[in-house]
């Protein structure tokens, strides 16, 4: 099995900026895209940014330009930068690794961290 972790949520005015931190641990023989995604108290989970398997990066329109995504391959670890951040960004943060088996490709996904901004 895998495990995933998530850290670095927390309390931000608008403006500042927060780092969060995913890890994966356990038998992973390769990871092929990694994801950030985010909910809010009554609203749908939404994607936010990720890295894929050949290193390129992807971004929602509401962060493009503001959060910046990067992957450490050799630690199994996704960044996440958020800056300038803004109280819609207030969610809880998750992080959903794909990782592939010999039978398939399966989803794995972190307990999330919160991040609240204020105005």
């Amino acid at each position: 099995q895998v495990q995933v972790v998530e850290s670095g949520g927390g309390l931000a005015q608008a403006g500042q900026s927060l780092t969060l931190t995913c890890v994966a641990s356990g038998y992973i023989p390769r990871i092929t895209n990694m994801d950030w995604w985010r909910q809010a108290p009554g609203k749908k989970r939404e994607s936010v940014a990720g890295i894929t398997g050949s290193n390129k990066s992807y971004y929602s329109r509401s962060v493009k330009g503001r959060f910046a995504v990067s992957r450490d391959k050799a630690k199994n670890s996704l960044y996440l930068h958020m800056n300038n951040v803004r109280p819609e960004d207030s969610a809880t943060y998750s992080c959903k690794v794909n990782v592939d088996y010999r039978d398939g490709t399966y989803e794995f996904w972190g307990q999330g961290t919160p991040v609240t901004v204020s105005a």
